[in-house]
């Protein structure tokens, strides 16, 4: 009797526990699927909150792990030499690790904030974590869950040896009790995927991050190489493609001897790169929190073929 009352009692306590943080964990329906606002493929997580991640692009971190998984990818210089780092983002996919995971620079937070995203980024330059810590987004800093959320890998060099997962994230999650769905943020999609050309993105970045696409007519898609080398997803083993590149065009400014300020607020020229052919535009992001727009020259929403969207910010 005091058994099945017990038994009772701790199934009454765990559903109450369950009702607290419900609205915190990512609950997925295996067997639902729809269509995502952001990739325009359909997916089981189409309506969760996407992470933004903070990847590194240093020669010691390479290759990097889930970066051909992501749904976005942002990329731009962060110091005057052209030094790069990205931000990848994912909804739909969810690698079954992520790395190595860098530090935060104040110019990606108005990009993840654009997003609705979950930030994950280990540290950051000392005026963006003043911002972080002050919850101008939310976030999963490495400083603050080394050796948990965060784990290191002894074969690789400090500071790029740092890991993560979506498990160890959702944990961080339901602990800062941030909220996982509701996915307002869309882009426009066309069905078209099929190839109308053979247009290319010039190489973009400096020598030792140079970037090169290279169009391929059988999967209507461009593969990526880094340094003069394929660049590999460590996870897959596979080289990195995507449906979309988008070249956007901007500027910087110095603001110590190790930091650059990228203009990620405001407007410039924009390429973008789709079935073999080229769109010219322009885009716009009129504050840190609206979305990042891309206009034709008509000044309306270039649609993406279904699938990753890659953004390379040039500076140059």
């Amino acid at each position: 009797m005091y058994i099945l009352i017990g038994g009772v009692a701790a199934i009454a306590v765990a559903g109450v526990l369950l009702s607290k943080i419900g609205s915190n964990i990512e609950v997925t329906n295996k067997n639902e699927l729809g269509t995502s606002l952001l990739a325009g493929i359909e997916c089981e997580n189409y309506n969760s909150r996407p992470y933004a991640v903070m990847l590194s692009s240093d020669k010691e971190a390479r290759p990097l792990s889930g970066v051909g998984e992501a749904d976005m990818v942002f990329e731009m210089p962060v110091v005057e030499s052209g030094f790069t780092r990205m931000m990848a983002v994912y909804q739909c996919n969810r690698p079954k690790e992520l790395g190595s995971v860098r530090s935060s620079r104040l110019d990606f937070v108005p990009l993840a904030l654009g997003l609705n995203a979950i930030y994950a980024h280990f540290g950051g330059e000392h005026e963006v974590l003043e911002e972080l810590n002050n919850g101008i987004i939310d976030n999963i800093d490495g400083l603050k869950y080394d050796g948990t959320i965060y784990y290191r890998k002894n074969s690789i060099p400090r500071p790029h040896n740092a890991f993560t997962n979506f498990a160890l994230l959702s944990e961080a999650v339901v602990d800062l009790k941030y909220k996982t769905d509701g996915s307002d943020i869309s882009y426009p999609h066309d069905q078209e995927n099929k190839s109308k050309g053979t247009a290319e993105p010039p190489a973009i970045f400096n020598k030792e991050f140079e970037v090169i696409w290279k169009y391929n007519t059988e999967t209507n898609s461009y593969f990526r190489s880094r340094a003069g080398k394929p660049e590999t997803d460590k996870n897959t083993g596979k080289q990195v493609e995507t449906k979309n590149v988008v070249i956007i065009k901007t500027t910087w400014s110095p603001i110590n001897k190790d930091y650059i300020r990228v203009k990620t607020v405001g407007s410039g020229g924009l390429l973008v790169y789709k079935n073999g052919t080229v769109v010219t535009g322009s885009w716009e992001k009129k504050t840190d929190k609206e979305k990042l727009y891309f206009y034709d020259q008509n000044h309306k929403e270039i649609p993406f073929v279904p699938g990753s969207i890659w953004v390379e910010i040039d500076t140059r």
